[in-house]
């Protein structure tokens, strides 16, 4: 199997595109050191990793912001921090802040150019907007939580993404599925029968940061470090 065997790529954003460990942590470890708490790192984004997939999957009509707010006011609770609504809003309209990877912007614009490129994400309309941006404006298509009405990795998500392209001309057989997440997206894409590519950003690093752990991680057909990575093995395959 081989990348060129694909027309289109579907994206998660944030992990993947978008560090969102290091949006995460840019917000919520000055809050908490300002409130005389000394955490790590892992400590919080697992925090997160254990609090904020409850919360999409019962309120599945929740726009990501209201998701974040009320993640934010749950670690405040966990963390006996007082409750601070005005700070809650503000970590919910973060994610335009959050920085992308630094192989993004380079990576998409060679992709680009030689599949149909669609984001599959988890947050709402005008939050992906302000990243799509800061990446460069690659994407054919963007599907959203706040168009499907549900949050990865509910398979309500992929069914829609393989519906649109499929009404584009794209078969599901054509389409690649691009993420870092494997609780979130490769365990799904697996059993629609997308064929995924792991980007696994955290190589190298302990746990699974602010993803969700799960115990028996599913066969992936393609794994990167980086995006970067995979647009050097289609360079690869393209040139040879």
């Amino acid at each position: 199997m081989r990348l060129s065997d694909f027309k289109a790529m579907t994206f998660d954003v944030y992990g993947t595109l978008i560090d969102w460990e290091a949006g995460l942590l840019a917000e919520l470890k000055p809050w908490t050191r300002e409130r005389g708490l000394s955490l790590s790192d892992e400590a919080i984004l697992e925090a997160y990793a254990e609090i904020e997939p409850p919360i999409q999957a019962a309120n599945p009509s929740l726009l990501y912001p209201q998701v974040l707010t009320r993640t934010h006011l749950a670690l405040a609770a966990r963390w006996g921090i007082a409750a601070d609504d005005s700070a809650a809003r503000d970590f919910g309209n973060s994610v335009p802040r959050w920085p992308a990877f630094p192989d993004s912007t380079a990576a998409l614009g060679y992709l680009k150019r030689h599949f149909t490129l669609a984001v599959l994400s988890n947050v709402d309309d005008a939050s992906v907007a302000a990243s799509v941006e800061k990446l460069g404006r690659p994407f054919h298509h963007v599907f959203t939580a706040q168009q499907i009405g549900s949050y990865k990795p509910d398979r309500r998500n992929f069914d829609y993404a393989i519906s649109k392209l499929d009404a584009a001309g794209i078969a599901k057989d054509e389409i690649l599925h691009v993420a870092q997440s494997l609780f979130h997206d490769h365990v799904t894409a697996q059993a629609v029968g997308l064929v995924s590519a792991w980007i696994d950003r955290r190589a190298g690093k302990k746990g699974a940061g602010a993803t969700k752990p799960i115990a028996n991680p599913p066969r992936v057909q393609f794994r990167f470090e980086t995006l970067g990575g995979l647009a050097d093995q289609h360079r690869s395959e393209y040139s040879s």
